[in-house]
Order: structure tokens, then C-alpha cells, then sequence
């Protein structure tokens, strides 16, 4: 099930889409919109010139000499897929962005994150390449002929609400690429949030809603509005991006765009008129206690 307006959300051409299979007795053409969609996948949907294709492994596709499977995994093994997500990349966003190429999905959390890191330290870079394809969940998502796709924006049965709302932090909308145009650059996008286990504001890409560029802020950009050590009841975590000023040729006195805030329950309604009244737009509001 996708949660909310899948067009809003970014990934309605992946609701839309079937999921591309490589299937016995097909034409040229099709295996060559197999090949294509696996580049797409895996490489983040980013473009690859005629020269960067591995010729040999798709020789062996089209000869039926390797599935699909082990087309992903050559394409994964690559020097190209090194060079953009291994070797210019922190460890911890290669393995988010690994979970998301090779089994469409975001990590589900910490444990997820060591194990991959384990493996690479005690490793190599084949052998996490490898796991991630050789493993059960690949197995019972794709088998050995289907392309991965992305799966991660629907809830599923098994799976925590962590990870579905972290997801969103890794695809932002269809034309997209991982290798340019993220928020993040080549930070993690997730890092700390998979540590604590952190649920994130679903945000619709650019142009599906005035807050869709909010950026979580440093603790010191973070203000507690009145709570203090003695509040009582709950407290709400309030994501605010788009502050600007109101007066012409003045510069605004918000030294940043994005703010977060921490407020208890009876000052809610106060902070949201507050916000709105100073140009803020409210991206999400949750609780944290």
C-alpha cells in the first residue's frame, strides 16, 4: 500500500510501472530494455555514456549465458558503480545507497548498517556487493530474472514504519539521480536516524509542496520553545523550512531557511500561528516524548 497521493509523493511512474522481467524467448529489443532498466536501478538513475557500458556482461545476457541476476551483480562489481558510490562516497552513504540500488529498499535499521560494514572491513567491496544479491530477500523480491526495483515507499507486512519513512529520504521523485541533485550530496542521508531509529516527515519532492526542501538542521539550530526539564505531557518536534523576509531589500533576519523546533502541547496552536506569521512553512510536526 503506498501512503498518500503516490503523484504528490514523488513515485507515482513507480506505482505505474511493472516491474521489468527478462523472460524466455525475448526479442533484442527487450532484452535490451532489460539492460537498460538495470543500468537505471543500480546506477541510481544516473547517465551512463556508450563507453561506460559493460559489453561483455550484456553480451552475455543477450547470449542467455548469465541472468539477470548476475547482470546486476557485474553491474554492482563494476569499476563504474565504484567510482561513483564506493570510493567517492562515506561508508555509511555507499550502504544506504546499496540497500536502495540492489534491493530497493532503505536499511531497516543499525543492525542493518554493521552487518554491511562488517563485511567490509573483514571483506571487500565484491563480498558486500555479493551479500546484498545473494541474499534471501533478493531471492524471494526478484529471483533471478526480475530487475530490482524500488519497493520501500509501500508499507510491508514484516518491515518497520522506520524504514518506510526513511525511504523517501533516498528517492526523491522519478527524475531524480544519486550520483547529482540530492539534498544530501554525498553525505548520508541517513545516518543518525537509522542509528536512533528515528521516523522522518514525509516530504513530497520539488514543486509537490512549499516545505519539499527541508533539511534537517544542526542541534544548535534546534530551539526549545518553553521545555524545560520540569514539562510535563508531550513534547512536538516541529520541522520548518522556507523562512524569508517579508520586507523588500531588507535582508531577513532568519540566518537559516530550515528550523526546528521543540514544543510541549500547550504552546502547539501559539508556535503554528507564530511560524506561519514570520514565513515559515511547517513540513512536519510529530512527537517526540
Amino acid at each position: 500500500m503506498v501512503f498518500g497521493p503516490a503523484s504528490q509523493l514523488g513515485v507515482g511512474l513507480f506505482e505505474d510501472t511493472e516491474p521489468v522481467e527478462l523472460l524466455p524467448g525475448s526479442s533484442s529489443e527487450e532484452k535490451e530494455t532489460v539492460i537498460r532498466a538495470v543500468y537505471k536501478q543500480v546506477l541510481g538513475n544516473a547517465y551512463v555514456m556508450d563507453s561506460e557500458r559493460l559489453t561483455v556482461p550484456e553480451s552475455q545476457l543477450k547470449e542467455g549465458e548469465i541472468t539477470v541476476r548476475e547482470f546486476v551483480r557485474q553491474v554492482g562489481r563494476s569499476d563504474l558503480y565504484r567510482s561513483r558510490f564506493f570510493d567517492s562516497c562515506p561508508r555509511y552513504r555507499a550502504i544506504e545507497l546499496n540497500f536502495k540500488h540492489f534491493l530497493g529498499r532503505a536499511p531497516d535499521g543499525y543492525d542493518d548498517m554493521k552487518f554491511h560494514s562488517n563485511i567490509l572491513d573483514e571483506g571487500s567491496f565484491e563480498a558486500d556487493i555479493d551479500s546484498y544479491i545473494d541474499s534471501e530477500e533478493y531471492d524471494s523480491a526478484y529471483g533471478e530474472n526480475i530487475v530490482p526495483y524500488y519497493r520501500g515507499y509501500k508499507t510491508q507486512t514484516g518491515k518497520k514504519m522506520v524504514g518506510f519513512t526513511h525511504m523517501f529520504q533516498l528517492l526523491r521523485g522519478a527524475s531524480s539521480s544519486d550520483l547529482k541533485g540530492s539534498l544530501s550530496g554525498k553525505s548520508p542521508a541517513l545516518n543518525k536516524y537509522v542509528i536512533q531509529e528515528t521516523p522522518l516527515a514525509v516530504v513530497p519532492p520539488s514543486g509537490g509542496s512549499d516545505g519539499w526542501s527541508f533539511q534537517d538542521t544542526p542541534l544548535a539550530a534546534r530551539t526549545r520553545q518553553g521545555v524545560g526539564a520540569d514539562s510535563g505531557g508531550k513534547v512536538y518536534r516541529i520541522e520548518v523550512t522556507a523562512y524569508r523576509s517579508k520586507v523588500v531589500n531588507r535582508v531577513s533576519r532568519f540566518r537559516r531557511s530550515n528550523q526546528v523546533f521543540l514544543v510541549p502541547f500547550e504552546r502547539l496552536s501559539q508556535e503554528y500561528q507564530r511560524i506561519h506569521q514570520q514565513g515559515g512553512v511547517i513540513s512536519s510536526i510529530t512527537p517526540v516524548s
